[in-house]
């Protein structure tokens, strides 16, 4: 999901990193510390910068990362239905990117119509190529627009939806009290956001636990950082009514093995100063395993999500 426009610092890989030092205890009402970070993962392609992997290949990792932790989207959007007004007729995804959320809450709130929010033009095109022979392009509006500059003309909601996407505004805190007042009285406001993603060797490999290896190196990179965003949702006047957070191992499997491909790749070419030796062989070792045309799937995938859930007061 591309919100503002402006640079993120450095080219780093969207939607293949993990780790999430979050820092929490401010005061309410007083500014939160809120840096973009090098390597911020996300869920839906939003990116402040320009690097590898924008364009195309940005594009196929996040379809991807969206594949294969289909279920985690599938628990993330259950949470927005449980706890959504009825009836939903508007729903805002904030930094659609692709759209694998946009299609999954068009295809959860069957009578609402979904706006999606994104500051890149070829990403929200390729939204609209993605809608194609869904049946739900009649109730899904693009929106090209930066939170940076203000709030979207997205017209009153009573769902708003931001996966991976709120850490990378420059200031949360007023697009939170912006999403507030879009929301109707008793409207939803969810925010998702990514943890712990990296490929995971066999269990009787030589370095089985490169995942944690590589966690801790994406969190000392700043990869994938925010904050604890439930006093900033206290702050803009949300009653938090959820929280939940879940980690997975997905099974090998060819889906699996062409997103580690293309996780690995980012993270060797990017992390390469921050590993030890036997990481970097490991993760060539992971890039030889899922190497294009391979049929003997041993590599496994981990991801996880952290979901909140608030709501307008009535």
């Amino acid at each position: 999901m591309n919100l503002p426009a402006s640079g993120r610092p450095a080219p780093t890989p969207d939607a293949a990193a993990g780790g999430s030092p979050h820092r929490s205890g401010h005061a309410p009402g007083h500014s939160r510390e809120h840096a973009h970070t090098p390597g911020d993962a996300t869920g839906h392609g939003h990116r402040h910068g320009h690097g590898p992997h924008d364009g195309a290949g940005l594009a196929e990792l996040l379809e991807l990362d969206a594949l294969v932790f289909d279920g985690l989207l599938d628990e993330a959007v259950a949470v927005a239905v449980g706890h959504a007004p009825a009836p939903t007729r508007a729903v805002v995804d904030l930094g659609a990117g692709t759209g694998t959320g946009t299609r999954a809450l068009a295809r959860a709130f069957h009578d609402a119509e979904v706006v999606a929010v994104d500051a890149d033009a070829a990403m929200l095109d390729r939204l609209r190529a993605r809608l194609a022979g869904t049946g739900l392009a009649d109730r899904v509006r693009a929106v090209e627009a930066d939170l940076d500059a203000g709030w979207p003309p997205v017209g009153v909601a009573d769902v708003v939806w931001a996966s991976a996407s709120l850490h990378h505004v420059a200031d949360p805190a007023r697009v939170l009290h912006d999403a507030r007042d879009a929301l109707a009285p008793g409207g939803l406001l969810v925010v998702v956001e990514m943890t712990a993603t990296s490929p995971v060797l066999p269990d009787d490999a030589d370095h089985a636990d490169l995942a944690a290896h590589l966690e801790r190196a994406m969190a000392h990179a700043g990869w994938n950082r925010y904050p604890d965003w439930t006093p900033y949702l206290t702050d803009a006047g949300l009653e938090v009514v959820d929280r939940r957070e879940r980690t997975v191992v997905v099974p090998p499997g060819p889906e699996t093995s062409r997103w580690a491909h293309a996780t690995a790749l980012r993270q060797r070419e990017h992390l390469a100063d921050r590993l030890e030796p036997a990481d970097l062989a490991a993760l060539d070792a992971v890039l030889a395993a899922t190497a294009p045309g391979t049929t003997d799937h041993t590599v496994r995938a981990r991801g996880g999500r952290v979901v909140r859930a608030a709501r307008r007061p009535r």
